[in-house]
């Protein structure tokens, strides 16, 4: 088969991204322009300022990803645009644009979720290494500012299925992380603050609780009236061997199996209490005022408005992040017998998670995959990855499609 350039469009939030991918396994181009410095001021992604902004980038963001790619539009084979989940102004901008050039150069169109392209940007990246030897079923973590979800995924000749697994029930991961960073003044986007002040703190100074989270949603279950723990495995099932599989013999999500949702609200309002307790306010105050007089920080600015407390702070915060997201995500392994894990997301480039999954699945014998720091945040290259299934599929968007801002991955 001929290679196949697909043009990748991405603009669900607050980055206005292009790409150029050939064959789901080659990338070509990727081009993303941040609007950090728009939003920062306002600690936070401001959705109308967001759609705005990606209307000004969309047109030169795309014609650069072609120019490196040494492509033409008229060489492009098809395109692909995010449809969602995300900010829905900002989801249509990078629709009409792809649909007004699809029209326009009589190409195929393809609409994918933006979560189904976070693990196609693990994919894209084995592939591009030579590793076509990946087991099933997969499990993703996909972990962001806006998303923390765990799923089984399989792959079925061309197409992929996605069976959801567990959830955040309130705030997401990455949320968590900018929540706290602007609580202590460190300012947007707080992530990659707290994971690099995290090194200069003690994660054992402050003590979290974990997270609990009951499922009275499973019907008459053993699991009905139990609440789990973060981390703790599931309690074995006499009658393991009647469940319905799923794939390749393995557990199919149903009421019998426990869900391994998130929750990281009680943590953020911890760190507050913690914050008011010991009378942190004045210190905040005054590394807020004084890091808003440097246009880049950098972290001996952080560093030296930072008292020793703060820091520690900083580290056990994190540490109670890593250690419930692994070790629930391992829970989950362990309870559906999977062959293969992928970290994929914007916080799946904090150097801790990195660092924790790699060791503890090491010890499970249990592979784990992380995309490039530069796909673990928004592109549009994982976006086209994620298109090319759907090209071999004959799976095309009609021209009637709309964004979806709460889109589920299936």
């Amino acid at each position: 088969m001929d290679p196949v350039h697909i043009l990748g469009i991405e603009s669900s939030c607050d980055e206005t991204a292009a790409a150029v991918v050939r064959s789901g396994e080659e990338l070509i181009s990727n081009v993303v322009a941040s609007q950090i410095a728009t939003h920062q001021q306002y600690g936070g992604v401001v959705p109308e300022l967001a759609s705005r902004e990606h209307l000004r980038a969309i047109v030169p963001v795309v014609r650069q990803a072609l120019a490196d790619a040494g492509k033409t539009y008229q060489s492009i084979d098809a395109l692909a645009v995010t449809q969602g989940p995300g900010l829905a102004g900002a989801l249509l901008v990078g629709i009409s644009y792809a649909k007004a050039l699809a029209f326009a150069l009589e190409r195929p169109l393809i609409a994918v979720n933006h979560l189904e392209g976070h693990i196609h940007a693990v994919l894209l990246e084995q592939r591009q290494k030579g590793n076509r030897e990946l087991r099933f079923p997969v499990m993703a973590l996909v972990v962001s500012g806006g998303h923390t979800h765990l799923y089984l995924a399989e792959q079925r000749r061309e197409s992929w299925s996605y069976e959801n697994i567990g959830h955040t029930r309130d705030d997401a991961a990455g949320e968590a992380f900018d929540k706290v960073a602007k609580l202590l003044g460190f300012g947007y986007p707080g992530g990659p603050v707290i994971d690099r002040l995290s090194k200069h703190g003690d994660p054992k100074a402050v003590k979290f609780a974990t997270p609990q989270i009951k499922h009275p949603d499973r019907k008459d279950s053993a699991h009905s009236s139990q609440t789990f723990k973060s981390g703790a495995p599931a309690p074995a099932k006499k009658d393991a061997h009647k469940r319905e599989s799923w794939g390749s013999g393995h557990p199919r999500p149903d009421a019998e199996h426990p869900r391994f949702d998130f929750s990281y609200s009680g943590i953020k309002t911890a760190v507050l209490r913690y914050v008011e307790t010991n009378n942190l306010a004045p210190s905040i105050e005054f590394r807020r005022t004084a890091l808003a007089q440097v246009s880049k920080p950098k972290l001996e600015d952080y560093l030296a408005n930072s008292d020793k407390q703060t820091l520690d702070l900083v580290a056990s915060f994190q540490r109670a992040m890593v250690g419930d997201l692994v070790a629930k995500t391992l829970a989950a392994a362990r309870e559906y017998a999977v062959a293969t894990l992928f970290v994929t997301g914007g916080v799946a480039a904090n150097n801790e998670l990195r660092q924790t999954f790699e060791q503890e699945a090491a010890r499970e014998g249990l592979p784990v995959y992380f995309p490039s720091r530069p796909l673990s945040t928004d592109n549009a290259a994982m976006i086209a990855a994620a298109a090319y299934p759907k090209f071999l599929a004959k799976d095309f968007a009609a021209m009637d499609f709309s964004a979806e801002a709460g889109m589920a991955l299936k």
